[in-house]
């Protein structure tokens, strides 16, 4: 696969947007837009995707592919990015292909790596890698019980700091990672499904009788 690819991911505090050239396995980020803010993912995305490609010198009409993250990740945040993604993929005519937000920080990781990101209500959404390739997880659970097994932990410093385990720098989904955890560029996307891995917070109230 060669081409310019759109990055996007809001499946964590960071939101994400990028340009990327990919040219058969190597994935050369040319922009990148990332703003912290767990709470304005909706406000931040789009002004990220089109900083990214102010950036990179180039124009929507010149991408040739999207790649957005699945999660998990937080209702509201995750579908922000996932919505994005399959408006820009309609409107251009372009493939969105979905990944797994955790798999694109363990990209390039050796050994065995727990990745971690924040679940909220004091839990972790988690998955175990064997050389960047997913071996257990995604799950959702207290820190206490996450099956640790591995030799380092990446994502997101408040949480990795709860296991006993050298720290790794990835922290957060990039642009790069987005598009590297793309498996099988020659088949085609599949749908887009995020995962939640729980029930959204926001419940409907009920109707009165």
């Amino acid at each position: 696969m060669n081409g310019l690819i759109l990055a996007i991911d809001t499946a964590t505090p960071a939101v994400t947007a990028g340009v990327v050239r990919l040219v058969g396995d190597t994935a050369e980020t040319l922009a990148e837009r990332v703003a912290i803010d767990p709470r304005a993912h909706a406000e931040r995305l789009t002004p990220n995707i089109v900083g990214a490609l102010s950036d990179a010198r180039f124009t929507v009409d010149q991408l040739d592919s999207i790649v957005v993250g699945c999660g998990p990740g937080p209702f509201t945040g995750l579908r922000v990015g996932m919505a994005t993604a399959a408006a820009f993929g309609h409107a251009l005519g372009l493939p969105v292909r979905g990944v797994c937000s955790l798999d694109t920080i363990a990209v390039g990781t050796t050994g065995e790596v727990l990745v971690v990101t924040d679940a909220r209500r004091r839990e972790v959404y988690w998955a175990r890698y064997r050389d960047g390739i997913r071996i257990d997880g995604p799950a959702v659970n207290a820190a206490t019980e996450v099956p640790v097994g591995a030799d380092a932990v990446a994502g997101s410093p408040e949480h990795t700091a709860l296991f006993d385990l050298p720290r790794l720098t990835a922290v957060y989904p990039t642009a790069a990672g987005l598009v590297r955890a793309v498996t099988d560029w020659s088949v085609g996307p599949a749908p887009l499904i995020p995962r939640y891995l729980r029930r959204p917070d926001a419940k409907p109230s009920a109707v009165a009788r």
